[in-house]
């Protein structure tokens, strides 16, 4: 860029030399004070059951315990429930594995985890109910489910020339972020209390833990510098731990740090919901669907937490880029007593996404055509079938380009015929390919959340500019971001501006960091702000030098006029010498969005996202082991703020996606302990598992909406272009029986279940 325009430059992370030499301080790396003690929590070894006697005796009696804290010791409300109740802090009756009853303070982390296994609990045992298939037999559910309906699918269903009626499975998936869940909490005078949290909603931690010690929210100072990764599952999860370590210091009125092992954390935790899906669909011989039916249900764990805004995502989602003309879907949130369900990087979008993928894949492989036509065929348009079921109207459809586009540079057509040669020469390794188009809607669909905060500061005695949002840094780059907005907005080098941690003393009343919509929000919210500042500077050159001063330029360290140049910093000097305020706070609220949820109408998002992805898999069909051979993106972001952090979000969500889809597998006992609760039973994504050819392309287009440099997001949407990987390695089971059947896959795709398949295809030939 010419100047020192920094919109659109590939500038590096701001924290990025500091991630890999080991200088970022997170929360662990704080300085102690004197006396600073540490926590650890006793949990259920049920799944579900009536506590008769909790005997902590030898608890308080072991090396080094200071305090030991109960339900008994909660003031106020005994609960970390976000939106409705059903999380208690430390409950009477045990709903899951792993659910903390009591906590320890001691003088060291192993001495606290040492005395934690010294309880002696007595409990009545309960029949837990792990599967969601149960929980539906018996009507379980932590919430009412609802039902959507467009048209008459069962009357077009019945009317089709071509009919399919099946199942299909989407496993959960554990967020198995790098800095695990830790709180650390210094109490202050007045019995205020200095709260640092690994959490993506600043606010909701204040909120909670106030309403816990029955105090003002005023009372309660959260801060985040940065989390080492969160993908949703420190959104809601972090609230218990930081409330139980503030409960900690409240009672010993010392500095308390509580922090998780990776075994203990998984345990506790909720994961992705994992959904089981029937649907019957009506098409004709062309692959155009014509009715289709959908049953979701979702494994929601003991409470809610967020099963009702994920939930709806999915039925919004569950029409991916395709026009459903006739469409019933319904859902129903089941209750199990497994460790609550929670946000996910997609939020459920995803799973609504797959499932009408498989159909529209099942569809494809009954006519014995190419997936890619017949997902093209039943594409939006951009003046005809272009209003989704829930009745918002499409105005920024770029799907069929993006997907025409990608074929012809990927060089589909060709390859897929080659594969198909390569098939029928080899018996043991097959080849797979697919195309999937990402359609993925931007904004909170809980409308008051759509709002952001910040306030900025210009220094008179050297220009500097410091930067307050309510926006979580936890390695997306937000922070680099704005600090480039705000840079540009006045026309001063990068290194003149800093984003500061995240207080709820500073900026209050934010959301989390979640829906792929920080930016958005909080780097609108700065350039509120900023322009506020501008607006004052502005008034005090008019008045004083009798200029006009209609839209200033600023650029290169100087601010025109018309008639007049000044340097930025004399300016803001002058300014502050004159009493012109040179601090403002920011505001700004996403516009166009409604959504009647009862109706199930509306457009709950400002804007979508588009892209696709072709997959090319190896698979071994006498192991079920598979390799990602290649893989070619087009991606959708808009005008991009920071291009290199883009291009790394796609890549990053395209990985975590085929984790989720091929390798990673959460498996409970019958008697609900979780088995995958480590890194040794868990398996992520490992530089092995990455696409020997991994080409990602950006699609040039502007957001036609008015959002900050008319950039797109790419938190989220990403994440959902790895639908390509699942296909592929459906199509090269397909080969086994020479694409005439139809292969059962459920995701994950991981060897086991790949061998079944093939099994399962080769027993209908």
């Amino acid at each position: 860029m010419k100047g020192d325009s920094f919109v659109m430059e590939k500038r590096p992370h701001e924290s990025a030399a500091k991630h890999v030499s080991g200088y970022a301080n997170y929360i662990d790396d704080i300085v102690e004070p004197e006396g600073t003690l540490y926590g650890a929590i006793g949990y259920s070894k049920k799944a579900h059951a009536i506590i008769k006697k909790l005997d902590l005796r030898e608890v308080w009696k072991s090396e080094g315990v200071v305090s030991v804290v109960t339900s008994a010791d909660i003031p106020g409300r005994n609960d970390v429930g976000a939106v409705y109740d059903g999380d208690p802090i430390f409950p009477k009756k045990v709903e899951y594995f792993g659910q903390p009853l009591f906590a320890v303070a001691a003088t060291s982390t192993e001495l606290a985890r040492k005395a934690v296994q010294k309880a002696k609990i007595t409990y009545k045992n309960l029949k837990p109910v792990i599967d969601i298939k149960e929980a539906l037999r018996k009507k379980l559910y932590v919430l009412k489910g609802r039902k959507i309906k467009r048209g008459d699918p069962s009357k077009k269903i019945s009317k089709a020339k071509n009919y399919l009626k099946n199942s299909f499975t989407l496993g959960s998936q554990e967020h198995f972020y790098l800095e695990g869940q830790i709180a650390f909490v210094i109490p202050q005078e007045d019995n205020d209390f200095k709260i640092f949290s690994s959490t993506q909603h600043p606010s909701e931690t204040q909120q909670i833990i106030a309403k816990m010690l029955n105090q003002k929210n005023n009372t309660i100072n959260v801060e985040v510098r940065r989390i080492g990764g969160g993908f949703g599952g420190k959104e809601t999860q972090s609230f218990i731990f930081a409330a139980i370590c503030t409960l900690l210091s409240k009672k010993t009125k010392l500095p308390v740090k509580l922090r998780m092992d990776r075994d203990d954390d998984i345990l506790i935790t909720g994961k992705r919901h994992d959904f089981y899906a029937d649907y019957e669909v009506g098409f004709n011989n062309k692959g155009v669907i014509e009715g289709v039916k959908i049953k979701l249900a979702s494994r929601c764990g003991i409470s809610p937490d967020l099963s009702g805004a994920i939930n709806s995502r999915a039925l919004l989602h569950i029409d991916n880029a395709y026009y459903l003309s006739d469409v019933s879907v319904e859902n129903y949130l089941c209750k199990t007593n497994t460790s609550s369900s929670t946000a996910f990087r997609g939020f459920g979008g995803n799973q609504g996404m797959m499932v009408i993928e498989n159909i529209i894949d099942n569809v494809a492989r009954f006519l014995r055509r190419d997936p890619a036509e017949i997902r093209k065929i039943n594409f939006y348009q951009k003046n005809r079938k272009n209003i989704t079921h829930y009745g918002m109207k499409i105005e920024d459809n770029v799907i069929n380009e993006i997907f025409s586009k990608l074929i012809k540079s990927s060089n589909y057509k060709n390859r897929r015929l080659n594969i198909k040669k390569f098939n029928v020469k080899n018996k043991y390794l097959k080849k797979g390919l697919a195309i999937t188009p990402v359609k993925f809607g931007i904004s909170f669909t809980t409308r008051h959340l759509n709002q952001a905060g910040a306030l900025v500061h210009i220094y008179y005695a050297d220009g500097s500019v410091h930067v307050s949002t309510g926006a979580v840094e936890m390695g997306q780059g937000t922070y680099t971001k704005i600090a480039q907005l705000v840079a540009n907005e006045l026309g001063l080098p990068f290194n003149k501006i800093k984003v500061s941690s995240t207080r709820t003393d500073k900026v209050p009343n934010t959301s989390a960091s979640a829906a792929s919509s920080t930016t958005d929000l909080n780097g609108a919210a700065a350039i509120n702000a900023v322009n506020k500042i501008k607006e004052n500077l502005a008034l005090f050159v008019k008045r004083k030098y009798k200029v006009k001063s209609d839209k200033p330029v600023y650029r290169n360290g100087m601010v025109k006029f018309r008639g007049k140049t000044f340097l930025f910093n004399s300016l803001v000097k002058e300014a502050y010498l004159n009493r012109v305020s040179l601090s403002s706070s920011g505001f700004y609220s996403t516009p166009k969005i409604h959504f009647n949820n009862k109706a199930f109408l509306g457009r709950p998002f400002l804007y979508f996202c588009y892209g696709a992805a072709v997959s090319e898999v190896l698979v071994d069909v006498l192991t079920g082991e598979n390799k990602i051979l290649r893989v070619d993106i087009l991606h959708d972001h808009g005008r991009a703020i920071n291009p290199a952090i883009e291009k790394g979000q796609i890549e990053g969500g395209f990985v975590q996606g085929a984790g989720w889809l091929t390798i990673e597998e959460v498996n409970w006992k019958s008697n609900g302990e979780l088995t995958t609760h480590s890194p040794s039973t868990y398996k992520i994504p490992a530089v092995n598992d990455m696409p020997e050819k991994f080409n990602v392309a950006i699609f040039k287009n502007l957001n036609k909406e008015n959002v900050i440099n008319k950039s797109k997001t790419t938190g989220e949407p990403p994440l959902m272009l790895a639908m390509s990987v699942f296909f592929a390695i459906k199509d090269a089971i397909a080969s086994v029986g020479n694409y005439t059947k139809i292969p059962e896959l459920n995701a994950p795709a991981t060897p086991e279940a790949i061998l079944l398949s093939i099994k399962d295809l080769k027993n209908k030939l």
